[in-house]
Parts: structure tokens; sequence; C-alpha cells
């Protein structure tokens, strides 16, 4: 029997990435702390392009070639020969637009290009900070969806889990979900909604310490708002674009 509607997934860490089918599917990398929070951000405020990379020494090399901003971290930290962090706060209109941002972190940009390898058909970059563009979109489109989570080196986390159910319930009747990740996020972004950041405190998120012992609840709090910087990243030709 035919089903008219798209199927939606949740992949919760990109170790388990490999057990999904992504062809003709829009995969949504999800990074909230804070790599795609930070893509939305500079967009948002006036990038060109931001250029997600794998590695640092791509990174250094790529910037250098384009004139571009080098940026990343590992572990939280700028990472050693880059310019700039990870913050959103990193990237105000009057600093990014025009520019080109070339963006290296420890989980998200290594995630994209995971989805890439195996063969992504489109692939967009979601966070609180353009939940509804991301919403919008997906409806649209209409097609396969995989939310994939970047979790931290491969353990899976709770703010990219509260993302994933905050798409799935705003967007759940217009997809199949059978999916007990997808049923698992959603459950965990209703208990949590009425204030995420608390909720993160609250059960201590492994993420939450990790930023706020670097003194960055700012970051927590702006990465956990919704529509803050709502456009849509859409990733072609080796970058990330406002896709209109």
């Amino acid at each position: 029997m035919a089903h008219d509607k798209p199927a939606l997934y949740t992949s919760l860490s990109p170790s388990l990435l490999h057990l999904y089918d992504i062809n003709d599917t829009t995969v949504v990398i999800i990074d909230v702390l804070r790599a795609t929070s930070t893509i939305a951000t500079a967009l948002h405020n006036g990038a060109r392009s931001v250029i997600p990379v794998d590695s640092i020494s791509k990174c250094i090399e790529l910037g250098r070639q384009l004139e571009g901003i080098t940026a990343g971290e590992r572990d939280g930290r700028i990472a050693d020969g880059l310019q700039y962090g990870n913050s959103p706060f990193e990237y105000p209109a009057s600093f990014i637009s025009g520019k080109i941002l070339v963006l290296t972190t420890t989980n998200g940009t290594m995630l994209l290009h995971m989805a890439l390898e195996k063969g992504a058909s489109r692939i967009i970059t979601g966070s609180f900070p353009n939940l509804s563009a991301v919403c919008h979109y997906l409806q649209q489109e209409n097609k396969n969806v995989l939310l994939a989570c970047a979790a931290w080196k491969g353990k899976v986390n709770i703010e990219d889990m509260l993302f994933a159910g905050a798409v799935i319930s705003r967007i759940r009747e217009h997809f199949l979900v059978n999916c007990d990740s997808s049923q698992m996020a959603e459950l965990m972004y209703h208990q949590a909604k009425k204030d995420l950041y608390g909720f993160m405190k609250l059960h201590n998120a492994s993420h939450y310490h990790r930023l706020a012992n670097y003194g960055l609840e700012k970051d927590i709090r702006y990465c956990l708002t919704a529509d803050v910087a709502n456009v849509l990243p859409y990733y072609v030709n080796g970058r990330l674009i406002i896709l209109t």
C-alpha cells in the first residue's frame, strides 16, 4: 500500500548514521551548542557563505585562498591556528557582513561531511535560532527527512535531541514517524519546552556543564532561543548559503 506521506527519522549520534538510508532524503545537521546556531547567525547577519570543513589544516588553507575568516573549536575552545571561535556572538553584522566564514567544529561540521560521503540528497543545518525556517522548508519540500544530531564525540546529547523533538512536534502530522528515536526526542522536548535552559541545567546536561565551565551561559541561552536567526542554511557546491 502506497503512503502519501514522506518518512521522518532521527539519528541521535553520528555513530548511528550508517543505519539510515539517506538517498533522496533531506538531512538536517543539528549541532545546537554551537556550530549550527553559529552558522545560522553568521548567515542571518550577512555572511556571504559559511564553508564547513572537517579539519583545522583545511580551514586555514581555505581561509587563505578565499580571504575568509577562519573559525572553529576543538573541545569547546578556539582551535589553535584559527582566528575565531564557535560563539554566535563573535559574528555580528558589523563584522561578518559580506565575508566568507570557514568553520570547523568538533562535531557538527564533521557530521555534515559524513552525510555528504553517504550520499545525502539535500543538506540543511538546524538549530533553535532557525527552528521555524527549518520546519517550513521540510513541510514545503515534502521529502523524506533525517534529523541528524551531531552529539558529542559520538555520545548522544540532550540539546540536539531537544531540537529534533521541537521539529517533530511542529511537523509530525505531515510525515510518517515510525522511529523510536523520534518519539523519544519529541517526548523529551514536550517535557522541556517551557524552559529549555532550566531543563538542561536541572538534568546536568554534559554540554551545559562543558560550556558553563567556560563562562558561556550567554551562548547556551542564545542557542536555545527560537527564531533569533531565522534563515535556512542550505549546502550547495561546498558551502552553506541562505536558501531564499
